[in-house]
């Protein structure tokens, strides 16, 4: 049986995907930075595929399945584009195959609304519920905002600095007609983040890919974890 290994967006983490393993057996993987890892001098999503194909073969996972879940949806493809010998089959969940627009000053528009927190003296624990908030659909529980809280209060404010930058230079729409892994997008409908009808022309662009929506805003894994798991395990079914 083929691995699914999970992987985590900005301020999430490995523990994020509890829910959807107790569904369906899988591997979360910590991002470096996260989860006590080091973070790399220079991070880019070329170190991080390459990190990704590392941490499969300290466990002797030849080829393994890829669930990624917002920016781990765009290092699920760039792994899969750099190494398609390691990967199997792909889910890119609620994420999209470039950042923001072509025009450089959205990036540090971007920036400088997720950074400004931080740069005024705010900790990451001090700012993890209003960089959450707009994150959920309507019908997400207290619980499941605390949880996705909790995760980004956890992060390392350097990791977190850096891979916001590193997100800001993600760009790969052109390759996607040369995806060879057969491949499901799940979008959420009251996802605002990663958007449907943005969703719904990347699964155009990719051969063959299927897109599937779930009732739920940026989180599904948080807050249609069952449903999400029965898409996901439909997809990777051997």
């Amino acid at each position: 049986m083929t691995t699914l290994v999970a992987l985590h967006g900005i301020g999430g983490s490995a523990g994020l995907w509890a829910e959807v393993a107790r569904e369906l057996p899988l591997l979360a993987w910590d991002q470096p930075g996260y989860g006590g890892t080091a973070l790399p001098p220079v991070l880019d999503f070329a170190v991080l595929a390459d990190a990704l194909v590392a941490f499969l073969d300290t466990r002797g996972i030849a080829q393994a399945d890829l669930a990624g879940h917002s920016m781990g949806g765009m290092i699920a493809l760039e792994a899969a584009l750099r190494h398609p010998a390691h990967v199997r089959r792909l889910a890119l969940i609620a994420t999209t195959p470039a950042f923001g627009g072509r025009d450089p000053g959205f990036a540090e528009q971007f920036l400088r609304a997720r950074l400004g927190p931080l740069d005024a003296g705010r900790s990451m624990a001090e700012c993890a519920e209003e960089l959450v908030e707009g994150l959920f659909g309507a019908e997400a529980t207290p619980t499941m905002r605390a949880a996705a809280a909790q995760a980004m209060g956890e992060v390392p404010e350097a990791t977190y600095r850096a891979t916001l930058r590193c997100l800001t230079s993600f760009d790969r729409r052109d390759a996607l007609p040369s995806l060879t892994e057969p491949t499901l997008l799940v979008a959420g409908t009251q996802d605002n983040t990663a958007p449907e009808r943005t969703m719904r022309r990347m699964a155009d662009a990719i051969p063959g890919a299927r897109l599937v929506t779930l009732p739920t805003g940026h989180m599904p894994h948080l807050e249609a974890p069952a449903a999400l798991a029965a898409a996901l395990r439909e997809h990777f079914r051997d």
